[in-house]
């Protein structure tokens, strides 16, 4: 099996789980761009104590009586990054703030006592780059301040400390040792931040495309992409327009109260977006107890009247389940129009993807002016579908606005209706 056995998928699992609520701890409560990064503070300063653990026993290992002092340094730095989480009670960037004093402080500290040649000093270079990953840019002020700082005690360190209060003869593989492991960690430690860094983002960018998803056609999602800011308008040469709304919506919603109406919109709107998905029908808006679809945009489609006739006709069986969920009755009036339009992203704020032309108009007063319980669509959708759906003539109705309309009512697929028989 590819992924392994069971226990080990659910040892995996369980690590995943406890990893991420450690990193999560003192996050909650805070946007969840906040989260991210204070979830990326706590990563670097759980790593940081892991290595000034280690730190404090290679050199209690090394000559506990010599560099007991530096042991020290090391266990304080390691409670301060354990600490962290804590600080974000405060607010975003305590703990991210309150960490960098302790490593700066502690880090120079370190290099007096060991000397320059042990390499401690690098970690001040690390640390100017490391302040961009914790501190939002906003907060350019305080990022310029901790770089300059570090900066300045990295040549402080240099200069002052080519031998450490410690030093001795004889410690000089040690100190070679010390270096190598200290450059290895720092690059561990850089490693891991960006590339959480760069994960996060990568999660970010995906929750944002999928919310786009939710509200634009995927195509209309990447043309904006490629060209923000550009306006989007395309004409098509024929599409079906599709306006569903509830009878007796008022004094139901007088019935339900808010919060039960709220829920049986949500159930209903809900049950019709599976029904559009599952016939490649797009969704454009809702407008209270109203639902526009349209069938044949973004993309051009041969059987675009077919599909929106399919799902028209599975809606007030879908609005009956909902209904009874609820324990009301829930009845449909629905409209459908054929023809060209033009579809587009309107507006800069809160923008969306929206359908104009006679077919919208016609779709809507059909609705309007048809049955409960039934689907009133235009001559020229029923013409379009007269093979394969079975019609019953409305006649010829006046039209608010339009010329007089020679009108159907859709009741089934003929395919349907020769297998019953």
């Amino acid at each position: 099996m590819p992924d392994g056995p069971a226990w080990l998928r659910r040892f995996r699992h369980a690590l995943r789980a406890r990893a991420g609520a450690l990193i999560a701890i003192g996050t909650r409560g805070y946007p969840p761009k906040t989260r991210r990064r204070l979830k990326s503070i706590n990563i670097a300063s759980f790593t940081i104590a892991i290595s000034c653990a280690l730190f404090a026993l290679t050199y209690a290992l090394e000559d506990f009586a010599l560099y007991r002092g530096a042991a020290a340094i090391n266990l304080v730095m390691m409670a301060a990054g354990l600490s962290v989480p804590a600080f974000h009670r405060i607010n975003d960037f305590a703990g991210a703030l309150f960490m960098a004093i302790v490593l700066l402080a502690g880090l120079f500290l370190l290099v007096a006592l060991v000397g320059r040649l042990s390499g401690i000093q690098i970690n001040f270079v690390a640390t100017s780059a490391a302040v961009f990953l914790v501190f939002e840019l906003r907060r350019m002020t305080l990022i310029v301040t901790l770089i300059s700082v570090a900066t300045a005690l990295h040549i402080a360190a240099w200069m002052l400390f080519p031998e450490g209060a410690v030093s001795g003869e004889g410690n000089d593989a040690f100190l070679a040792q010390l270096y190598i492991t200290i450059v290895v960690t720092i690059s561990i430690i850089v490693a891991v931040l960006v590339y959480y860094a760069f994960r996060t983002a990568e999660v970010a960018e995906a929750e944002t495309e999928a919310l786009l998803g939710r509200i634009l056609p995927g195509s209309v999602v990447e043309r904006l992409k490629k060209r923000p800011g550009q306006p989007i308008a395309d004409s098509f040469d024929q599409a079906a327009v599709l306006f569903a709304d509830l009878a007796g919506f008022v004094p139901l919603a007088h019935r339900l109260g808010p919060a039960r109406t709220v829920e049986m919109l949500n159930r209903l709107v809900q049950s019709f977006d599976r029904l559009a998905t599952k016939h490649g029908v797009e969704k454009i808006k809702t407008i209270g107890d109203a639902y526009m679809a349209v069938s044949g945009l973004p993309a051009a489609l041969p059987d675009n009247a077919a599909r929106l006739a399919r799902m028209a006709l599975r809606m007030q069986p879908a609005a009956d389940i909902a209904g009874a969920e609820l324990g009301v009755e829930l009845r449909l009036r629905i409209g459908i129009a054929l023809g060209p339009v033009m579809a587009g992203v309107i507006g800069s704020e809160r923008f969306g993807y929206d359908v104009w032309g006679d077919p919208v108009n016609l779709a809507a007063r059909l609705e309007r002016s048809g049955e409960t319980g039934k689907i009133h669509v235009s001559s020229a959708f029923r013409e379009a579908l007269a093979g394969e759906f079975a019609f019953v003539h409305r006649g010829s109705i006046e039209i608010k606005g339009m010329p007089a309309e020679d009108t159907w009512f859709l009741t089934g697929e003929r395919r349907n209706e020769a297998e019953a028989c």
